[in-house]
């Protein structure tokens, strides 16, 4: 059906990407809120989605012949929220944030893997400003996308702009408007930049941030657009200090972009070898006879309230065959327990790519890789 299917360890790797995000977005004024998966025809057709967009969404009929569509972005809904409840000058800027649902057709011979799905999960951010803010607000968003990306070892990144394409809504001065002001944002930072001319999305341009990955591969993820059409388009607005209406400007942004193609993009980047912070499995404690089982638990136990992700292995396999099935498949660190380190309360440790084994005291190893697996963020 072009959408994933994730086991134990995916889920986990998912999960520690969206709780990092959270944390990010939290700490830059975010407001984390929820849209429905499925909206009524008529809020796609007044946002420009069903004309420019409509054959790429999935749609519903209802007995009594409403028509559905399945949400391929989030911004709507987020307009819908920015509605509800009187909103003054004052009150502005205002960050949504949500890790939401999308659908978007894509023939079965364009998909592929985790990098090209039909449905997938974006942490979609849009903030709703004043033209004053604009400049100010892009470059905060700009910072944070790249220093987000450098927290998973992304450094070298290609931004591109991208301006009006054919198909689009707005005249064409408030394109010239919107242009300006983003490339007058992006220059400020002393980004360089390079022009994707036309690619922009139908209702403001845009900036795509392009990640370059270990082996030289380009990846499209991020992108920052300034939209001066959707919200007055969908009804919006605010009270200015003239005491008067006003459309407010919207930005949209996405940093990971899908998290189904990021995780896979982590994946391949790495090789498998994830940093030690978001591997599914931190530990695996292994022993090299039954006799080591009871205080091979312990340490489990120990290991799991320090919440630092670990499995056991207590197969009556050699022990150097369980070494290699866990080095196989990058376990980044094993805690070996043999009769020595049960008489004296340690635990020796091998690192993967590291044929160096130490032994510990159980309460320095345990401390030792808490400290180590703590998220880029935790170490502010």
């Amino acid at each position: 059906p072009g959408s994933v299917f994730w086991h134990k360890k995916g889920w986990k790797l998912f999960t520690e990407l969206i709780d990092y995000m959270k944390r990010k977005g939290m700490n830059a004024g975010y407001l984390e809120v929820n849209t429905p998966d499925m909206l009524d025809r008529s809020l796609w057709e007044k946002s420009g989605h069903w004309e420019k967009f409509g054959e790429n969404m999935f749609t519903s009929t209802t007995p009594d012949e409403k028509i559905f569509a399945l949400k391929p972005m989030n911004c709507p809904g987020h307009v819908q929220i920015f509605k509800n409840g009187l909103k003054s000058y004052r009150d502005l800027p205002i960050k949504y944030a949500e890790f939401g649902k999308v659908h978007r057709y894509e023939p079965s011979g364009a998909l592929h893997g985790l990098m090209r799905v039909r449905h997938f999960t974006q942490d979609d951010g849009h903030i709703f400003l004043t033209e004053e803010q604009i400049k100010e607000e892009c470059i905060r968003v700009h910072e944070l996308i790249l220093s987000i990306y450098k927290d998973f070892g992304f450094e070298d990144i290609v931004v591109k702009f991208s301006d009006r394409p054919e198909k689009r809504v707005g005249e064409d001065e408030i394109w010239d408007k919107a242009e300006k002001a983003l490339i007058e944002a992006v220059e400020s930072t002393n980004q360089k930049f390079e022009l994707n001319p036309g690619e922009g999305a139908f209702y403001g341009p845009k900036l795509e941030y392009v990640l370059r990955d270990a082996i030289g591969r380009d990846w499209q993820c991020g992108t920052l657009q300034v939209d001066f059409n959707l919200p007055g388009r969908l009804g919006s607005f605010y009270i200015g200090s003239d005491g008067e209406k006003h459309v407010p400007v919207m930005l949209h942004r996405a940093i990971f972009g899908s998290l189904e193609r990021f995780t896979g993009i982590l994946i391949e980047h790495y090789a498998g070898r994830l940093p030690l912070w978001i591997s599914p499995t931190q530990i695996v404690i292994v022993t090299i006879n039954s006799q080591c089982d009871q205080y091979a638990n312990d340490v489990l136990e120990r290991c799991v309230m320090s919440n630092l992700r670990t499995e056991i292995d207590l197969r009556n396999e050699k022990i150097s065959y369980k070494i290699r099935e866990h080095i196989s498949v990058k376990i980044p660190i094993l805690f070996v327990i043999g009769q020595k380190e049960v008489e004296d309360g340690t635990v020796t440790i091998r690192e993967l790519g590291n044929d160096v084994q130490r032994t510990v005291e159980l309460k320095d190893a345990i401390s030792e890789i808490k400290n180590r697996a703590n998220p880029p963020d935790f170490n502010l």
